[in-house]
């Protein structure tokens, strides 16, 4: 006899246990995060002299160093479109949208691992703050306007830059419908290509030893190599706003076994004596395992 359907209804029954108070947590974390970044944004927003000329010290640090190639390499790419609109793409969406898709893949899948990662995309975003309220960068692209209110006798190499995504896709960070949600003078450092590097490192992990690891691997190299040059190309950052990046990102991962070795136990037993029941299986740690998926055993 063939086996009776599942009433209707019942796969939204199978799925709410899936959801509940600790994607609510993680939802609340995600918020704070933002948070704190419109406010920092708040703080630098109206600095835009001193993020120019930060920009222009990271210029002749790169020309010392003999590597300032990003006015060179984005002339070299500026007439072939299929090659611009490509390193927008990248630029745009192997970023965000990526992380957020494997995100909620790993939170499901792979909750131990996530729970570091999370921390190491959180505790690195944390410092990348402090650097873009200490010291703001103006992006490649912002230069030759900033340069005619500042430096009216600036070099070519400075106001040459063209904003790739605002004239080849007509999007751009700066314009009013993004405002609120952009820092326009945190080139400094490329969390772009510093948490790219993360999830590049995220995704071999997760799938190291399972029998996806071969296309995991060449997929986590990938997006920083490609992401490095399109925030160049696309001139929203230096070269070295990408170091600055990784260095900012790996520190993640440090902070982040801290939290795990330390922190985490002794907010464990702060929250085991709490008064508040409900508020303790909130917060309680376990029931962080999730069976793989058979996709990638």
């Amino acid at each position: 006899m063939a086996p009776r359907p599942a009433h209707p209804g019942t796969w939204w029954r199978a799925l709410l246990p899936q959801f509940g108070r600790r994607d609510l947590l993680e939802a609340l974390i995600v918020a704070v995060g933002f948070l704190a970044y419109f406010g920092v944004r708040g703080a630098v927003i109206d600095r835009p002299e001193d993020a120019y000329w930060h920009a222009r010290q990271v210029i002749d640090i790169q020309r010392q160093l003999g590597f300032f190639w990003e006015d060179d390499l984005q002339r070299m790419f500026s007439d072939n479109l299929f090659v611009i609109q490509s390193f927008n793409i990248v630029y745009f969406w192997l970023h965000f949208p990526l992380i957020i898709a494997f995100g909620i893949w790993c939170y499901y899948w792979r909750r131990p691992k996530y729970t570091l990662l999370r921390d190491a995309f959180l505790s690195s975003g944390a410092i990348a703050l402090i650097v873009y309220w200490l010291y703001p960068v103006a992006p490649p692209r912002l230069l030759p306007d900033l340069a005619a209110q500042f430096d009216p006798n600036a070099p070519p190499f400075i106001t040459g830059f063209v904003d790739t995504m605002q004239r080849y896709l007509g999007y751009a960070y700066q314009s009013q419908e993004t405002a609120a949600f952009v820092n326009p003078y945190a080139a400094m450092p490329s969390l772009h290509f510093g948490w790219d590097l993360l999830l590049g490192i995220g995704i071999i992990w997760c799938f190291w030893g399972t029998r996806l690891a071969w296309l995991a691997v060449p997929v986590g190299v990938f997006l920083p190599a490609s992401q490095v040059f399109a925030i160049t190309v696309t001139a929203n950052h230096f070269f070295l706003d990408a170091a600055a990046g990784a260095v900012v990102s790996l520190l993640g991962f440090p902070v982040a076994l801290a939290l795990r070795r330390w922190a985490y136990p002794r907010l464990g037993e702060a929250v085991s004596r709490l008064p508040w029941p409900g508020l303790r299986r909130l917060l309680a740690p376990g029931g962080d395992q999730r069976a793989p998926s058979s996709l990638t055993k």
